[in-house]
């Protein structure tokens, strides 16, 4: 490795801290011990796999930077191989090889990758290795990886309502004494489903800004391809679990209250609206979910947030967080390969600029380049609900998700891509597919005003394409979705438009997506 960083006392062993992996409070970290290195590295290896967005990158390694700082300020041994550090072998397991002989190190520790690639990689690595190797828990989740499989064990559909009821009782999150749900009910979605009339004001971001111009020419220099506005002079997510703990105050005390009214509303005014931007720091787990989950049953407890929008929160993290998980460890390998549709067609242009007519992606796809941030119903309603109308392949959505999202981890991003958006999977993980027309999106969200398009009409040029690719979706895919429980309304309404309604219908659909870069 480069001789700047040479350190000449042995070790005998050496611990790997992964990139998502940012968690200070590890038990791990308890005692130093002059023995152990802590090994962190920012390889192509990670930043290349798929192309990412310029802030993921410059915010992960910023992040990882901090947390060796942190690590070396209480006394651990630690050894930071930088992204041009000149002996940099640009994968893990080259430096990892090159590294337990520098040190002489006879054993090697790392913690369970959440990434089925990179725990196939360093497993088959270990076992081909002369010195000890062990994998520990990264002691974040609630769940092992295998527990959401032995609660499905047998069944054809694994809805996730089943288990995180289960979750609820197992850890006493918002149960009564008698062991019934808070408020009579599991769920309050009914409750959580409102459009944002613009009042109450969102809260302002109260994130700190960054400068990380200099990390980010080094990035550059160092031959990274990334995509995305890096906004590297003032970047607001998180550097270390300080400053997610702020945002975990920030979030409770001015923002979880509204949460669950607006958490599926739409806006050209607010891109957060209501929501936590948590979730970067969740995923590199500076923050632990039970922490998050417990200030937020304290809000309620204490007066100061509903139960509608404190179970509706908590939802996301001990039951969906949960169960995506455990479907991607269950599948895995092959799960993001799976195209129960067919779907071949590749990804627009502009979904790398944003630079399209209709009004509700331009803002939905622009913000997403712009800030690696989109709320989950900008990416499931808007941009997932469009790729799966137009026959978008699967797989490339997959790796577009993954790419351009600040919290978005193969873990967490699969499923929610290829099972929940774009029904790839069949139906194991979503009951029906997510689709609409225009309808929806204009229900819930200010998009449709002063678009180029009309969202109230299916045909011609100005004629909204949300409306005529819903029913030839419909249409194309009977054979497979003819028969589902949850769509017979559908289908009802279909077959009374047979005839030159559908056709015409089914012509501007395939006008639309043999011209998608046109829209």
């Amino acid at each position: 490795m480069s001789a700047s960083d040479r350190e000449p006392a042995p070790a005998h062993t050496l611990r790997l801290v992964l990139g998502d992996q940012l968690n200070p409070g590890h038990s791990w970290f308890a005692t130093p011990d002059a023995g152990v290195v802590y090994v962190l590295m920012e390889v192509r290896q990670e930043t290349d796999y798929v192309l990412h967005h310029a802030q993921k990158i410059l915010a992960i390694f910023a992040a990882m930077r901090d947390l060796a700082r942190h690590l070396r300020s209480a006394g651990h041994r630690v050894r930071y191989v930088a992204i041009d550090d000149a002996s940099n072998r640009q994968s893990v397991p080259g430096n990892l090889t090159a590294l337990m002989a520098h040190y002489g190190a006879q054993r090697l520790e790392y913690q369970h990758p959440d990434e089925w690639r990179l725990d196939e990689q360093l497993r088959h690595w270990c076992a081909e290795q002369p010195f000890a190797t062990q994998a520990v828990g990264s002691e974040h989740f609630y769940t092992t990886r295998s527990e959401v499989a032995e609660v499905f064990a047998g069944r054809r559909q694994w809805l996730m309502e089943h288990f995180y009821r289960r979750m609820r009782h197992q850890h006493g999150v918002l149960m009564d004494e008698a062991g019934e749900p808070d408020g009579g009910q599991w769920n309050y979605d009914h409750d959580n489903r409102k459009p944002w009339p613009g009042t109450p004001a969102t809260p302002p971001d109260a994130r700190p800004v960054h400068d990380h111009s200099a990390l980010w020419a080094t990035i550059v220099a160092a031959g990274v391809q990334s995509f995305g506005n890096p906004q590297a002079g003032q970047l607001r997510w998180p550097l270390n679990r300080a400053e997610a703990l702020a945002g975990l105050d920030h979030f409770i005390a001015t923002t979880l209250a509204h949460f669950g009214e607006y958490e599926d509303a739409m806006s050209t005014r607010s891109p957060h609206l209501f929501h936590s931007l948590l979730s970067f720091a969740l995923n590199t787990k500076m923050l632990h979910p039970r922490e998050v989950v417990q200030r937020a049953q304290a809000a309620w407890q204490a007066g100061t947030a509903p139960l509608a929008a404190v179970e509706g929160f908590i939802r996301q993290i001990l039951g969906w967080r949960e169960y995506v998980r455990g479907i991607y460890w269950a599948h895995m390998p092959g799960y993001d390969e799976r195209n129960a549709l067919g779907h071949t067609t590749p990804l627009p242009q502009w979904f790398w600029t944003g630079d399209t007519r209709m009004r509700c992606l331009q803002h939905a796809v622009g913000q997403s380049l712009g800030g690696a941030y989109a709320h989950h119903i900008q990416r499931l309603m808007v941009i997932g609900n469009f790729a799966l109308l137009a026959g978008l392949d699967p797989a490339a959505v997959h790796r577009w998700y993954l790419g351009v999202y600040i919290d978005a981890f193969e873990w967490v991003e699969l499923p929610n891509t290829v099972g929940m958006s774009q029904f790839a999977d069949g139906g194991l993980l979503a009951t029906k597919p997510y689709v609409s027309s225009a309808a929806y999106i204009d229900r819930m969200g200010d998009y449709c005003k002063g678009c180029h398009y009309d969202k109230k009409l299916k045909a011609g040029e100005r004629a909204c394409p949300y409306n005529a690719l819903y029913w030839d979706f419909f249409a194309r895919n009977e054979a497979t979705l003819g028969s589902n429980f949850r769509l017979g309304m559908v289908y009802r309404q279909l077959q009374k438009m047979q005839g030159p309604q559908l056709e015409a219908l089914r012509g501007q659909a395939s006008h639309l997506r043999a011209n998608l870069d046109a829209l």
